[in-house]
């Protein structure tokens, strides 16, 4: 019964919600956990006769396996759009997850890197060899326009106006959004798709692809990862990053800056400004010297 359940939640997410592949096998997974928690018990429920308390005692449970608030306030999130599915399709008259609480989550602030350790990182790469090229291009690309991986590994040839200085990304949920694009990914990006990309023979259906690995296909996100780390470890740099971070490291410089964080938003492709607002953090010395500057209590 569950199975044609989720069958139809995942066509909903698919064709409703134009959610990407892999936010539907997110939300397919918080709901198989669901599907085992009922399973396990005497009485197996099916969601027309699931109460409140029933998503309660879940929630508890997926506690007391050691899940992370920031893990359960998610899984809440999926239980929630799963009944909103189950109440649009008629399956129930009442959904129990309108009263389920959220896991209290701490809002943590993501790591970032300062403009001399991003140069500092982009330096360690070997412009001698043709992945070097590639990889340099990548990285300009990713700081300058603030992409996600996914976004990255995905760009196409055609979605390039580098003549009038923006690129047309494709994000979450296929939603377009076009990014202004700086000065050196635009000169690094022209060098390598026009002296290195053509030695290498792009395979049926990645003719579009702009970055492609020497089997002519785009580059995984693992790939991506692997190249970062590599280089950041070169540059002697000791902080947990990750691809994001180059994200994160764009939108901070953007805030810090004095930029108008709905440009921020529009330029980042979030749904939600609360999302953005994370990047409103400051270099704690930069906090200090201000008050240092002007606030009486701190002036000696």
């Amino acid at each position: 019964m569950w199975k044609a359940y989720t069958k139809g939640f995942k066509a909903w997410l698919q064709l409703e919600k134009s959610l990407s592949n892999n936010s539907v096998e997110a939300y397919l997974r918080d709901i198989e956990k669901l599907v085992s928690f009922f399973s396990t018990q005497q009485n197996p429920k099916t969601p027309e006769n699931i109460s409140l308390k029933d998503l309660q005692q879940f929630i508890q449970w997926i506690g007391e396996l050691g899940m992370t608030a920031t893990s359960q306030a998610r899984i809440v999130s999926g239980i929630r759009s799963f009944f909103k599915y189950c109440l649009i399709e008629q399956i129930i008259t009442n959904d129990p997850s309108i009263l389920l609480d959220t896991p209290k989550t701490k809002r943590s602030l993501p790591d970032f890197l300062s403009f001399e350790e991003i140069e500092n990182i982009i330096a360690q790469i070997d412009v001698s060899k043709p992945e070097g090229g590639r990889n340099k291009a990548i990285l300009e690309t990713m700081y300058s326009c603030g992409l996600r991986v996914s976004e990255v590994i995905n760009l196409k040839i055609s979605c390039l106006y580098l003549d009038v200085g923006f690129i047309r990304v494709i994000g979450k949920g296929d939603k377009e959004r076009l990014v202004p694009i700086g000065n050196d990914a635009i000169k690094y990006i022209t060098i390598y798709k026009n002296d290195i990309r053509v030695h290498t023979q792009p395979k049926n259906g990645f003719e579009d692809i702009l970055f492609l690995n020497k089997f002519g296909k785009n580059l995984s996100r693992v790939m991506i990862f692997y190249i970062i780390k590599t280089l950041a470890a070169a540059a002697g740099i000791t902080k947990n990053i990750s691809p994001h971070t180059f994200r994160h490291s764009f939108a901070t410089h953007l805030v810090e800056g004095g930029a108008d964080l709905r440009a921020v938003q529009e330029m980042l492709g979030h749904e939600s400004i609360t999302t953005t607002e994370i990047y409103t953090h400051l270099d704690r010395d930069y906090l200090r010297s201000t008050l240092s500057q002007f606030h009486p209590a701190f002036k000696k």
